[in-house]
């Protein structure tokens, strides 16, 4: 990748264990994922593909693969209730639904622009162990030097489907933590309307960046 991988990972994986309490793709897209290190693997292997065609494929064919992936992959309603705090229920279903829409392609966005390139990574699966009412899958990003990156997935069973609602880098980074400080305090000073601008705003800068770059 063009750019560190610490930057791609904290800035990118936008989720967090403080859920925990509440509720182009391969064909394997389509299918339910019946396990944590499965689900982490799949996940893994997606993404390496994305990284070996970066170039050709550009941001927006980037994008174009990895909105459903992630949509698949992560629990994008759960992640968004939570950025949004407290206010959530105040919203009706519609809204709810505009705000989960446009968090996901604030997420689909970010991964098109940091997962921009390969330089012989590759993703290996350490170990599975309980977490909460859900499961940790513990892996390493291994650079081409041979440094790895310590990464958590932390992982939970929706209607018989896993999904990850959390990823820690090097072990203590939960990235909704910050985004849930970030996002809660635009919905309390702007509401509903001005928290869906933000993250428009944010998709088309993180595009603009990306192809002038």
């Amino acid at each position: 990748m063009d750019r560190s991988i610490s930057r791609t990972f904290a800035a990118t994986l936008v989720l967090s264990s403080a859920i925990i309490g509440i509720h182009g793709v391969s064909a394997k897209a389509a299918e339910q994922v019946t396990a944590p290190t499965e689900l982490v693997q799949h996940l893994d292997g997606s993404l390496l593909d994305v990284m070996r065609n970066a170039k050709q494929l550009g941001f927006n064919g980037r994008f174009a693969k990895l909105e459903p992936l992630l949509r698949r992959d992560f629990n994008i309603r759960l992640m968004t209730q939570v950025a949004v705090g407290s206010g959530w229920n105040d919203l009706s279903s519609e809204q709810q639904g505009q705000l989960v829409q446009a968090f996901g392609q604030y997420i689909a966005a970010t991964y098109a622009d940091r997962f921009d390139g390969y330089s012989g990574e590759r993703f290996v699966e350490t170990g599975e162990r309980p977490w909460g009412n859900g499961a940790l899958v513990e892996t390493q990003l291994v650079k081409a030097d041979g440094e790895p990156v310590a990464l958590s997935y932390v992982t939970r069973e929706t209607d018989g489907n896993w999904q990850v609602i959390d990823v820690f880098l090097t072990g203590t980074i939960s990235e909704l933590a910050t985004k849930r400080s970030e996002f809660a305090a635009v919905f309390r000073e702007h509401g509903y309307d001005g928290l869906l601008q933000s993250l428009h705003d944010k998709v088309a800068q993180i595009a603009r960046q990306s192809q002038v770059g």
